[in-house]
């Protein structure tokens, strides 16, 4: 309901990555973009992206735990599917 079809297949694999360290750093747009050594205004970017496709502002704790909620659902469908084949 939250991604449609198309999350997670739409995130590339350093989307997911960026987003899972932006989540480690609880928010933190500033020190997540140290640590991933990108400029701030990338980091942003990316996340507003996301905001695009989904509606869903990562900025906001709520909005932020809806889509990481939403993800693991996902992430465990896409297992299970795999595990019926």
């Amino acid at each position: 309901e939250i991604f449609g079809d198309n999350i997670p297949e739409e995130l590339d694999e350093e989307t997911l990555s960026t987003l899972n360290k932006f989540f480690e750093n609880n928010l933190n747009v500033s020190e997540t973009a140290r640590q991933l050594f990108l400029h701030r205004n990338t980091l942003v970017y990316r996340i507003e992206k996301i905001q695009k496709i989904t509606g869903l502002d990562l900025r906001n704790f709520d909005d932020a735990l809806t889509f990481k909620i939403a993800l693991m659902v996902a992430n465990y469908m896409k297992y299970i599917d795999q595990m019926e084949y």
